[in-house]
């Protein structure tokens, strides 16, 4: 429910409620609820909200850790996602609710499989219209491709095609209005300005349900600018997202909009590390990330705040109201229930139910599935239940693979030998990827890196000659994008010797049974000890065969995933003076023209 002052207000103002409204349908600006004869049953709004999709259109090799029942404080493998459950799951949870509205909270395109990407990402909006998504909001993935490109996919029309471009803009051959449409969902952000003052998208949208105005503020990471090519945002102001949320809030309250939803491409934590998702605790313990520091900030008029960005579950209850992420990928979706007075057009809180739910696909374990859905409240059990693949959408999700499947196949470069990625230190697949993005971003004018470093994750795939041929052989562009299929950008930053040797320690930090070693290019090495204690197993720390001064800064490069603190390198947030460069895929194409062969020295000596 609002704060104590808001109820205290309504209650004063009660007997003349109606002659207000009387007074501003005749003035033209309609209130809250539809006139002194609204009715007094709440107004039901069910929302539906799922982030991070980054065009993950099929659901093949999609997972979801999830509680072990067999074993508690184990994990086992959920498969889930894929568009077609996704749209299915979202058709059930329409079917339950009298009103309800589709959300995506941001970076639905950027960082994606082939299946997006060759189609510069209109086959993702294709499906998203499909879907039937009815708002969204830019995460900073958006702004991959730069502003102008980010308006072209949302806006409608195809990009000309030339003979020795990868990607197929309009890849169908559809004609008229057919002929990539563009979102037919609005899009809306409070935080994000052009050169001119003006907002980039609107910042908000305001949806009349039964007569009730729901307000939608939306807000992106303001440290997008340093996480995209900085031309693709040049002219662009990316402000503080709590002041801007509350800004547009205000605005919105002055027009008599009093249901209030924030969604914000920016996220957090709760938990413990490397233990089961518990997405639905609402306790959240130890909540942590820059959303619950933006939460605080936020106006307590705020009833939902759906987050996005860090691609973890969590449903966490602050201060009587939700602030909820559902993982990422398409494999869950996040839900809430509103409770609306129309009189008021307030959201009544205490009667508001929420709940982060799971996107069962083909692949699901059965009898898993079926615990699951045996242990969720209802409605929502029986609209998991109830949830099937959208056929329509598994036809058009099928109809653009099979139209990427020869252009996948193009020769994009030469490899002089097999890139295998595992080892027991660093493996020649990450140290070719490493190279690469050296490479890329080692000219001054490009960021000036002295090394790069990878993580292992990041490589999905061994790099190898087809049909066991010889090398050197041709490597095709589907080959190399399922090595590098996550589309990050590369970023430039400087940290001391200080702090470069304490992140490289935290590859393995106390409890955590075995490291995690970033794979560096050829000018970083040392030695892995690994039976040193904590604090003492990188030693003789190189650059150029020159020790590390802890005192002296050093320039390098890692991808936009590390830059931004994953798989735990918290470190590489404090990074300095950020560069955003190319694609990670394009700096690897550009490498492998030069034809290039497996280092067979390792860069990490491992010691036992």
């Amino acid at each position: 429910m609002r704060t104590p002052s808001r109820l205290l207000l309504h209650s004063l103002l009660k007997p003349a409620l109606a002659l207000s409204a009387a007074v501003a349908l005749l003035a033209g600006c309609a209130g809250p609820s539809s006139g002194p004869g609204a009715s007094a049953e709440p107004v039901r709004l069910r929302l539906i909200a799922f982030n991070d999709l980054h065009g993950n259109l099929e659901s093949t090799g999609l997972t979801l850790p999830w509680p072990d029942p067999a074993q508690p404080g184990k994990a086992i493998r959920l498969a889930a996602g894929g568009a077609a459950s996704l749209s299915g799951t979202i058709q059930a949870l329409r079917a339950g609710a009298p009103h309800s509205l589709v959300i995506s909270s941001g970076d639905a395109i950027g960082a994606t499989p082939l299946i997006s990407a060759l189609f510069l990402h209109e086959s993702t909006v294709d499906v998203l219209n499909r879907i039937g998504v009815d708002l969204a909001i830019p995460g900073n993935h958006e702004f991959d491709a730069g502003k102008d490109e980010l308006l072209r996919v949302m806006g409608g029309g195809c990009r000309p095609n030339t003979a020795e471009a990868l990607a197929q803009s309009c890849p169908l051959g559809e004609t008229g209005a057919n002929r990539h449409p563009g979102a037919r969902f609005p899009h809306f952000v409070a935080n994000v300005r052009t050169a001119d003052g003006k907002p980039l998208f609107p910042p908000s949208v305001v949806k009349t349900v039964a007569g009730v105005r729901v307000g939608f503020i939306g807000a992106v990471t303001k440290i997008t600018p340093t996480i995209v090519v900085p031309s693709g945002v040049a002219g662009l102001r990316f402000t503080d997202e709590a002041d801007a949320i509350n800004a547009e809030a205000a605005r919105l309250q002055a027009q008599g909009v009093q249901a209030l939803v924030a969604v914000i491409h920016e996220g957090g934590d709760t938990g413990t590390p490397g233990l089961p998702l518990e997405w639905n605790d609402a306790a959240c313990p130890k909540p942590r990330g820059a959303i619950f520091d933006i939460a605080q900030r936020l106006s307590p008029d705020i009833d939902v705040i759906f987050s996005a960005h860090t691609h973890q579950g969590y449903r966490c209850v602050v201060d009587g109201r939700p602030i909820m992420q559902a993982t990422a990928l398409g494999r869950g979706v996040s839900v809430a229930d509103l409770v609306i007075d129309p009189r008021t057009g307030d959201v009544d809180r205490a009667r508001t139910t929420h709940r982060n739910l799971p996107v069962f696909n083909e692949r699901s374990d059965a009898p898993l599935r079926a615990a699951i859905v045996a242990a969720e409240p209802e409605p929502f059990a029986s609209a998991l239940r109830a949830a099937k693949p959208d056929a329509a959408v598994a036809e058009r999700v099928a109809t653009y693979a099979r139209v990427a499947a020869p252009r996948a196949q193009r020769p994009v470069g030469q490899i002089g030998g097999v890139f295998e990625r595992t080892a027991k230190s660093d493996a020649s697949a990450g140290r070719l990827v490493a190279d690469a993005q050296w490479r890329a971003t080692r000219d001054p004018a490009l960021g000036g890196a002295q090394f790069a470093l990878m993580n292992p994750g990041g490589v999905r795939t061994d790099l190898r000659c087809a049909n066991n041929a010889a090398p050197p052989c041709a490597v095709t562009f589907g080959e190399v994008f399922s090595m590098q299929p996550f589309g990050n950008s590369l970023v430039v930053m400087t940290l001391s010797g200080a702090q470069l040797r304490q992140m490289l320690e935290d590859q393995q930090r106390p409890g955590r049974p075995a490291p995690v070693l970033l794979i560096p290019s050829s000018a970083l090495t040392y030695r892995w000890v690994a039976k040193a204690e904590h604090g003492q197993r990188v030693q003789d720390l190189k650059l150029a065969g020159v020790p590390i001064d802890p005192a002296a800064d050093y320039r390098f490069t890692v991808n936009s995933f590390l830059a931004d603190g994953g798989d735990g390198f918290v470190m590489l947030r404090e990074g300095r003076n950020r560069l955003g460069g190319d694609i990670d895929l394009d700096a690897l194409i550009a490498h492998l023209k030069s034809n290039p062969s497996p280092d067979p020295v390792p860069r990490i000596t491992w010691v036992d």
